[in-house]
Order: C-alpha cells, then structure tokens, then sequence
C-alpha cells in the first residue's frame, strides 16, 4: 500500500523549474520559485487520481522571477538574515490557475500565501488555514500593491517624503521559516524593528517615502488568543521624518491546521488624519478565524493593548 506525501511544497509536475503546493491529498494552485536548484532524483508519487486544488521571522529574502505559462513571483521568508528594506520589498507567491494534475515532487520547504475569497467578507489565506476580515475602508490584498498583503486600505496617496505612491494601511501574512524558534514573544519581539522598518525606512528603489524612521515607542505587547491559538504581539508607534509617522504590530501565533506552523501578521498603519482607526488592527486581529470556523477568534487573553 502506497502512503500520500505529507503537505509541502514539491517540484511542479506541470512546470519541473517551479515548486507547487501539496495539500496531503491534491495538488493546489500554488507555486513558486525554488530557494535552490531542484534536484534530478526520483520523488513519490501522490495517490492514484489525485486533483489539483486549489508569505530574521526576520527578514525578507525575495526570489526572482520566472516564467511558467504567466509570471509566478517568489519569495521566502527567513530568519536572522538581512533583506532590503521599504514598504514594496516583501513578496509572497502569486500563482497562475492549472487544472493539470500530479507527478513526481521533491522534499518538501514552507512560506506563507494569501488567495481571493469568494466572500467578500474575508480574505482567505489557505497555506495557514485562517480568514481575514475586510473592514470598511479595506480591501483584500490582490497583489496591485504589494504581493504579500492580505489587506490594504482602499486607495493610495502620495507619500510625504521623497516621492511614491502610499497607502495608509497594510496587514501581511506569513508562515514563519528557516528558524528553530517555537517563541510566539521571542519572534514578534525580534520582527517588530524589521516590521517598521520595512514599512517606513526605504523602499526597494532606496527612496525614504516618510524621510526615514527617527524614533518608536513600544505602545502594547503581550499574549493574545487568534483563532483559537494562544500567540503574542508586540506594537510600536513610529515617528518619521516626514509626515505623521505610524503604528507597526507584529503577531505570532500557531496556525490551526496543518503541521501548526507558526504564522507571522504585520499591521502597519499611518497615524493622523490621513490614517485608519488604529483600533482596526485590534478588530482584524479578533476577526481572524480558522478556514470554515465561526466562533474562535480572540478571547480570554486577547486583550490587544492601549489604541
């Protein structure tokens, strides 16, 4: 009797310069660059009549890109190492629709990746099996803006500092990788200066939109129930150089499906008049919910912090 490969990303049996998402039962939509050269060896097999179905914790290493019947983006998020800073260098995968079905794979690696929902009450992000409410004022995260955005604010406008486009608020979600820590408080403490550095320093075009960082103040941090998952968060508000500054949130919390990979959310939103309520990252993080789950959001223990 032939045992199913465990989920994971493997090589593409459609597309052998690509890797694509295994389930543990069908093929998904996924794809994405590898982070190495795939190896020529023999891998399992996926069962007999199988289907296809179907985002250092911290520093972002972007892949390039490569050419697979449409343009598929890379990315892998990695512990301890340095990535280029700015609010347009974080990239997730983006994936091209296949009805094609399974073939030889490789061993297995993991990141994080949001789809579209059809309700347009939710974004789905299906590799860590949790929804994301859309507030008024958001919109889901389609990859106009950034990649790996799960939400952004509705609209743009010009940046205060040395040129771009802006908006006012982005929430990104990852899968925590390339790390041996299992701390929800040791991985958002060490993510939150990238966090705001990403959102308001430089951006990919080595362009200060906001003048640079010149300054934070740690303004809530602790545990927090997400989905029914016990995790921790850490905020700062961010004085910039130009303009009102910001707030950045990190999150870390056990994802409730799966092998329960550690998921990583940024929240970064422009502080003034200009900016959303600060209290709807509070409001998204107790609108997270487990993918088909109603009742489990934040609950005893989620208190978010001061607003």
């Amino acid at each position: 009797m032939s045992s199913s490969p465990p989920p994971g990303w493997y090589r593409d049996p459609s597309y052998p310069l690509t890797e694509r998402w295994w389930d543990g039962t069908a093929w998904t939509d996924h794809r994405r660059q590898p982070e190495q050269p795939l190896p020529p060896v023999a891998q399992p097999q996926p069962p007999a009549g199988g289907r296809p179905g179907r985002t250092k914790a911290v520093a972002l290493a972007v892949a390039g890109a490569v050419l697979v019947a449409g343009a598929v983006t890379g990315g892998v998020l990695l512990l301890g190492e340095g990535g280029d800073k700015g609010r347009k260098t974080r990239a997730a995968t983006t994936s091209p629709t296949s009805d094609s079905d399974g073939g030889d794979s490789p061993s297995p690696t993991k990141s994080a990746t949001a789809s579209p929902s059809g309700d347009p009450t939710v974004v789905v992000d299906d590799l860590n099996g949790i929804t994301f409410p859309i507030l008024d004022g958001w919109i889901e995260g389609d990859g106009s803006y950034e990649d790996d955005a799960v939400l952004v604010t509705d609209g743009t406008n010009d940046c205060p500092g040395d040129g771009g486009v802006c908006r006012s608020g982005i929430v990104v979600s990852r899968t925590v990788t390339g790390s041996d820590e299992t701390s929800p408080k040791v991985l958002a403490e060490n993510d939150i200066e990238d966090a705001a550095n990403d959102a308001y320093d430089r951006d990919v075009l080595d362009r200060q939109p906001y003048n640079g960082v010149t300054g934070h103040e740690v303004v809530g941090s602790g545990s927090v129930a997400v989905a029914g998952r016990a995790g921790y968060y850490v905020r700062w508000r961010v004085t910039t150089g130009a303009g009102p500054g910001g707030y950045v949130q990190s999150l870390v919390f056990p994802s409730s499906s799966g092998s329960e990979a550690l998921v990583l959310v940024r929240f970064a939103l422009d502080a003034g008049d200009e900016g959303p309520p600060i209290g709807d990252i509070d409001e998204i993080v107790k609108g997270v919910r487990p993918v088909g789950g109603a009742d489990t959001g934040g609950g005893v223990g989620s208190g978010l912090g001061p607003s």
